[in-house]
């Protein structure tokens, strides 16, 4: 059922809401969270569809919240609310109301949306695109538990990183974390199987990729150990590999869907590694509403000091100084030959025994 409201109000949208419950006889409220999608026009439909599917799963009030802008001046200064109520079948799970604001109420966002949230009730704010840098301090993000962003869809990934880490506050994450979460599962169940202590790392997949970024720095964090990031053509993360003291461990997924575990002294298997859609990404961080410390600790270890780990500066060997040449009495530069044979005079007669020469070990350690 859909309930189309134009230049409404928050509390007739609420209005609308109960009454379209009564008319699919629904009247009671089973929905355990408020879902807040901040997007624009033109990818409202995937964040409503990925949210649709995740509802099966966690029942919840989805809000949509699309900021139109307005095209002329006079337009921008005259505040409009438009809704659309959705219940029943058209809304999955739970409700559905998605708001269009125009002109100076684009602004002011949570106040349209502060009187539509559950009561007693978390709230999610996701941002499929276009995420502040600072969630926490956004308007909308200030009245959830949990902020969610996708650092995938900004123009440039790795560099959101780092202003992720600086902005970072309990209860942001990001679906490029929740990505590699069956790499992080899989490498750890690996590491459980064999007693040994990992000495270096490479992380294989994409350029620009924040999900590949991300895995590197959560082992450089974890193993304390360099942490090597290298470049494939994808799709995604392609390959994991472990140099440890018992032997090899990889994890390489070249098709995006199945991966091969390798552990040396054990037969390959293949285990089951595909590329998850937007829903499934969404409907496991609705799972928790806590802070996640692993991501931050993550987040945190940050991706210089990742390629500074991987490839740290080596000292410059220093150069000997030439000799001052040598001076005779009138003034006149000696040449080495001139100056032989009165270093031979002055020598001593009796030869030095010969030196054995140290054993190889010995003498990388003089070097």
């Amino acid at each position: 059922m859909k309930i189309d409201l134009t230049d409404t109000t928050a509390g007739k949208v609420n209005k609308a809401l109960v009454q379209g419950r009564r008319a699919i006889g629904t009247p009671a409220v089973g929905m355990v969270l408020t879902l807040v999608i901040v997007t624009d026009e033109e990818n409202a439909y995937d964040a409503l569809k990925a949210a649709g599917d995740a509802s099966h799963e966690h029942p919840s009030r989805t809000l949509v919240v699309i900021k139109r802008v307005s095209r002329s001046p006079r337009d921008r200064t005259a505040s409009r609310l438009d809704a659309e109520v959705r219940v029943g079948a058209d809304a999955g799970s739970g409700e559905t109301v998605v708001l269009r604001l125009y002109g100076e109420v684009a602004d002011h966002a949570d106040s349209v949306v502060l009187p539509l949230l559950l009561p007693d009730a978390p709230v999610v704010v996701w941002w499929p695109v276009n995420a502040p840098l600072d969630p926490a301090k956004d308007p909308l993000g200030a009245l959830a538990q949990r902020r969610v962003t996708d650092t995938y869809s900004s123009e440039q990934p790795v560099r959101e990183l780092s202003a992720r880490a600086d902005a970072y506050t309990p209860g942001d994450t990001d679906l490029s974390w929740t990505r590699i979460t069956p790499w992080r599962s899989m490498l750890a169940a690996a590491l459980d199987q064999v007693v040994c202590d990992v000495k270096a790392v490479e992380v294989e997949g994409e350029e620009f990729n924040p999900s590949c970024e991300l895995l590197a720095m959560w082992l450089a964090d974890r193993l304390d150990v360099p942490v090597k990031r290298s470049l494939s053509a994808g799709p995604g993360l392609t390959a994991v590999r472990l140099a440890t003291s018992e032997g090899a461990i990889a994890l390489d997924r070249a098709d995006g869907s199945l991966a091969t575990l390798s552990i040396d002294g054990q037969p390959d298997r293949a285990v089951a590694l595909k590329r998850r859609d937007t829903a499934e990404l969404i409907a496991e961080e609705l799972r928790r509403l806590d802070p996640d410390d692993t991501y931050a600790s993550a987040l945190r270890f940050g991706v210089e000091r990742l390629n500074a780990s991987a490839s740290p500066a080596t000292e410059p060997v220093p150069v000997p100084e030439a000799p001052a040449p040598e001076v005779s009495p009138k003034g006149e530069p000696v040449t080495r030959a001139a100056a032989a044979p009165e270093a031979a005079a002055e020598a001593p007669t009796t030869e030095a025994a010969p030196q054995e020469r140290p054993p190889l070990k010995k003498r990388a350690k003089a070097t």
